[in-house]
């Protein structure tokens, strides 16, 4: 999808790990819009849970509001696939987690079961034990005997060992891309067997050769790989019948439903694709199924559900469960389609080498549209742009589809934390480009992130694909790269040319004001003090960032500054920093379509990993002051559809759910498939 996760564009999104002080904050805060939606749900921990609405529902005709409907059943039915696919005990421990939290009857008035209360809801967050960003596991504030006493009280089963991964320091990390711990076996994700190594799941994948080694397959996309009895590799494949069968056999009930009542005839041909690869698991039909998808652009109504991601894969291979549900914005979809339309310019304008650029760019649409659901990997954190599908091949001789999510990104800004940017900035100039030209410059870095970035440059002739060569530094060089096809287009007359913005420059100098700030600084917010940077958006961020930094030394392109204290960044000259992204960007295309491991690794390793600790330290105690959570996500409308007396659906009314427990109580309870 190569998701564009949020990323302090024109909001602040970071986090502080809260230990025994962990205060939650209740349901129905409003915002201070005039708009009296209520978008904050709660807050613990480093958490902020918010709602969102469905502008134009409406609008949307019956057999529309249908197949959106059917197409979030879809997607939630697949909810437990990615719970299982992060821990392989994450399942048993929501289960005795949930059990205990609906049971218990003695005192809920102290610390120990605000605490357990604060602990369930950080799983639930995370779809698992560890955390949604970071990848650490996240260690319960209460004793282990305080907990042994909840599941007496309870009756609650859960056996010893996995009581004790819950206090040890077992499965620390979700995914680890340290090398030196084992890529493999230092990560706690459920996509490979224990004992099985990077060496030799690597040297399993090399030997799958496709048919037409130019349209390679997405081997181990839709499969977990084990040991069998004799000692050898084999898959088990994700498919109805085969593993995780019962939830995708629930899927497919629903995407047959939502077929039957699709748009058009290539929206309906695309759903059937899609079913008969979750009844085969063939990868053949996935790449039929995503040319097929990419082609069905007319209509109000999208979709993406599938094994897609390879994040929480440190190899890159394993696609986790993901699900949006996507009405188009009537609003802005016309105004901002301009940028697709426009992408042969942008390619043949960039600073590739001109080996690299696409002769001719293909099909590549955008949209902007409201979402009106979302689960798996994309729930409760999500993405606020989404661009597929993930194989360059198909990118390059089909195009993709691109969006942006209007109504979370709305959400985001109407919920988010006031005074940060304020606290950050260097002066008022910057602060005064950030008010006027924020909302509009994240916006517009979206949208050529996703339609531009990620769509553009190719592989050299005969050089495999960046799973298999620049492995686990692929995706965080793939966030880079699209990052900085944003941020060299975003300072270019030719978006105000397009009549997308009034002034390119101030709003150019806003969004590079703002990308500088949150790449050496405030996204350090969100790591414990101490730690390094793993996770791949964060480390793109602090590469592009820390790299314009070092290079521009010289001509003093961006200014360390201290003052009363606290450092700020200020950049003296915005046209060579805008040359130094170019720079950037050339070479980490250079880096792609060569494959040079070597050479990606030491720009990841070298810039994108280590943190100043004291910077970090005086980062964190700035943001004290700040009550709001830095990390948000979103509990989802809930689709109530009204029947006849006959079964038919006649009408569907959209209500929000109370709270963040409630729904993900109900989750458990209606969308339990897997054992």
């Amino acid at each position: 999808m190569k998701l564009l996760k949020i990323v302090g564009v024109f909001m602040t999104v970071g986090v502080s790990f809260a230990c025994n002080a962990q205060m939650t904050k209740t349901t129905g805060v409003k915002t201070a819009q005039n708009d009296s939606f209520e978008y904050v749900v709660e807050q613990f921990a480093d958490i902020k849970v918010l709602r969102y609405q469905i502008p134009g529902w409406g609008n949307l005709t019956l057999k529309e509001q249908k197949l959106v409907y059917y197409l979030t059943q879809a997607g939630y039915s697949g909810r437990d696939i990615g719970w299982d696919q992060h821990y392989k005990y994450n399942l048993k421990i929501r289960k005795a987690l949930e059990n205990i939290y609906v049971n218990y009857k003695g005192d809920k008035t102290s610390n120990d079961w605000k605490n357990f209360e604060i602990y369930l809801k950080r799983v639930w967050f995370a779809n698992g034990i560890h955390h949604h960003y970071s990848n650490d596991k996240i260690k319960p504030v209460f004793s282990k005997e305080y907990f042994s006493g909840l599941m007496k009280a309870t009756k609650t089963s859960l056996s010893p060992a996995i009581v004790e991964v819950l206090f040890n320091d077992a499965d620390a990390k979700k995914v680890n891309l340290d090398e030196s711990k084992g890529l493999l076996e230092g990560s706690a994700g459920n996509f490979y067997d224990k004992g099985i190594t990077a060496k030799e799941a690597g040297d399993f994948y090399a030997k799958k050769i496709s048919p037409d080694e130019k349209r390679p397959y997405s081997y181990g996309l839709n499969s977990k790989l084990v040991r069998n009895a004799k000692g050898q590799l084999e898959e088990k494949v994700w498919k109805s019948g085969g593993m995780y069968g019962p939830a995708i056999d629930k899927i497919v009930y629903w995407l047959e439903k939502a077929k039957g009542v699709a748009e058009n005839k290539a929206q309906a041909d695309a759903l059937g694709l899609l079913i008969s690869y979750y009844k085969t698991g063939n990868l053949k039909t996935w790449d039929e199924y995503n040319i097929a998808w990419l082609k069905a652009t007319e209509g109000n109504i999208d979709y993406i559900n599938s094994f897609i991601e390879v994040y929480n894969d440190p190899l890159g291979y394993k696609g986790s469960y993901e699900s949006i549900v996507q009405i188009k914005d009537f609003n802005l979809s016309k105004k901002m389609e301009v940028v697709s339309k426009n992408a042969q310019w942008f390619e043949d304008n960039s600073t590739l080498f001109p080996e690299h650029k696409k002769k001719n760019v293909v099909g590549v649409s955008y949209k902007t549209v409201v979402v009106a659901g979302e689960s798996g990997d994309s729930s409760p954190a999500t993405p606020i742009g989404v661009n597929l599908p993930n194989a360059d091949w198909i990118r390059a001789e089909h195009g993709s589809k691109s969006v942006s999510l209007m109504n979370i990104i709305d959400s985001y800004a109407k919920g988010g934390a006031k005074g940060k940017i304020e606290e950050f900035a260097n002066d008022a100039e910057e602060i005064a480009l950030a008010e006027k030209y924020g909302e509009l410059g994240g916006k517009m870095h979206t949208s050529l992130h996703e339609v531009i970035g990620h769509a553009s440059g190719q592989l050299n002739p005969g050089v495999l694909t960046p799973e298999k060569t620049l492995k686990n530094y692929a995706s965080t060089l793939e966030e880079g790269r699209a990052d900085l096809v944003g941020l060299y287009f975003i300072y270019n007359p030719k978006i105000q040319e397009l009549g997308l913005v009034d002034d390119w420059k101030k709003l150019g100098m806003q969004s590079y004001d703002n990308y500088i700030r949150n790449g050496l600084m405030m996204q350090l917010e969100r790591l414990e003090p101490g730690s390094d940077i793993e996770e791949a958006h964060m480390r793109n961020r602090q590469y592009v960032s820390a790299w314009a930094f070092e290079k521009g030394k010289k001509d003093n392109v961006i200014e360390k500054i201290t003052r009363n204290g606290k450092t700020y960044f200020n950049i003296t000259d915005y046209d060579k920093l805008h040359e130094l992204f170019g720079q950037l960007l050339r070479e980490i295309q250079r880096i792609k379509s060569e494959g040079d491991f070597e050479a990606g690794k030491a720009l990841v390793d070298t810039y994108g990993v280590k943190v100043d600790q004291k910077l970090h330290a005086e980062v964190l105690e700035r943001c004290k002051q700040f009550a709001s959570a830095p990390y948000s996500g979103f509990v989802n409308p809930v689709l109530v559809p009204k029947l006849d007396a006959k079964g038919e659906i006649i009408s569907i009314e959209v209500k929000q759910p109370k709270s963040f427990a409630e729904q993900m109580l109900n989750y458990s309870k209606n969308y339990n498939f897997l054992p």
